[in-house]
């Protein structure tokens, strides 16, 4: 039994949510509030990670679904493994940690949303995105030569210290890198300073990259641009990751290689067959027949082999297209009564039932939803001393 639920709600999943799900909901979250694109967010990205560090270890999830956030720290996995929620990030995406980050520049991640269309088709989209790269103006050096002073923010330690209260009579200390001076110890005066990257040694610039999207790429399917990342005076430039975020699509669900879609039937089709068209995600159209004789039940599932999804690497061969089966039911007086004997005639004979004295007979009404909502409604508010009913019905 799940005790505390705040991981979970800030992930925005399930406490019965699998791995890939966790996975899933931390990565959208991740790149709609890392500090690159919402630097006012940096606390809810923390609790982002925090979150992910803890449902996504067997062991921490276990501890915090019988004790909560206190049997984490009292398990002593408080601190986690990670130093910072930059490294989960990076560790997730690819970034490779930060003993990879002291050699080479930061890595970009960017999140790409494409049709489902274009993951079968197969395409390629220009993207622009906004990099650092090293200034023109001062090499990449941040001011005058020479005129590098010892930094009066971190007084030339390189990083800077804060103190934070945790818990009654418990304090931690939060060491991060100076922003004044990027980490170095030193920094120019403002009259000395690079005017055109402002002493910060690189500078934002768009760079276009083509995206090609191969047919049967997967939704969170990372495409890797190696060297175009951000750039970073002594270091090798990161790389940019694109991951792939498949939009919804109105007929067609995937599920691995294969689609799945419902289809609409009558009544009379389903007892005496039927011609169908499918529009496929190539612009084809496919025809698919169902003989006279051949009863299709009511969400009766049937497959088309070799129509779904293109395999990754693979396109000469697809997944199936699945199909499940909606019979729409005729409306109450489609047929006048004095058919309907004929029309009992064609079915299948109806069960027998013995009836007895000690039956009780009842009528059979349709469900009011409104009518029972209002009556909760009303419920939560009053108190009488009336019997509570389960459903209103609509008098006939």
């Amino acid at each position: 039994m799940v005790r505390e639920t705040g991981f979970y709600d800030i992930l925005g999943v399930k406490p019965k949510a699998s791995l890939d799900e966790i996975k899933k909901a931390y990565r959208k979250l991740a790149l709609k509030y890392h500090p690159d694109k919402n630097s006012s967010e940096g606390e809810k990205f923390k609790l982002i990670s925090q979150a992910y560090e803890v449902l996504s270890d067997p062991k921490k999830r276990d501890l915090y679904d019988n004790g909560g956030e206190q049997a984490i720290k009292e398990g002593g996995m408080g601190g986690g493994n990670f130093s910072s929620p930059m490294d989960i990030f990076n560790m997730f995406f690819g970034g490779g940690g930060r003993m990879q980050r002291e050699k080479r520049g930061k890595n970009v991640v960017h999140q790409l949303g494409v049709t489902l269309e274009e993951m079968y088709n197969g395409t390629t989209r220009k993207l622009g995105l906004q990099k650092n790269v090293i200034c023109e103006k001062c090499d990449g050096y941040g001011g005058k030569k020479g005129a590098l002073e010892k930094c009066s923010n971190c007084k030339g330690r390189g990083v800077q210290i804060q103190v934070q209260q945790i818990g009654p009579g418990m304090i931690q200390q939060i060491q991060s890198m100076c922003p004044d001076c990027q980490g170095q110890g030193e920094s120019f005066s403002s009259k000395d300073r690079c005017k055109n990257c402002n002493g910060h040694k690189v500078e934002r610039k768009k760079k276009i990259l083509e995206v090609h999207i191969d047919k049967g790429m997967k939704d969170g399917q990372k495409i890797t641009f190696h060297g175009e990342g951000d750039q970073e005076p002594g270091l090798e430039p990161g790389d940019v990751f694109i991951v792939l975020d498949q939009k919804e699509h109105p007929v067609f669900q995937r599920q691995g290689d294969n689609l799945v879609m419902k289809m609409e039937i009558k009544l009379v089709e389903a007892l005496c067959g039927f011609k169908k068209t499918i529009h496929t995600l190539d612009d084809r159209m496919l025809i698919i027949t169902s003989l006279a004789g051949q009863v299709v039940k009511h969400n009766d599932i049937k497959c088309v082999q070799n129509e779904g999804m293109p395999l990754y690497r693979d396109a000469s061969e697809r997944g199936q297209l699945i199909i499940q089966f909606v019979v729409e039911f005729p409306e109450k007086g489609w047929l006048p009564e004095d058919m309907l004997p004929q029309l009992e005639a064609l079915l299948p004979p109806r069960d027998e039932l013995m009836i007895t004295d000690d039956m009780e007979e009842v009528d059979l009404s349709d469900v009011d939803l409104n009518s029972q909502r209002r009556s909760y409604s009303t419920e939560a508010y009053e108190e009488d001393d009336s019997p509570r009913g389960g459903v209103q019905c609509q008098t006939q």
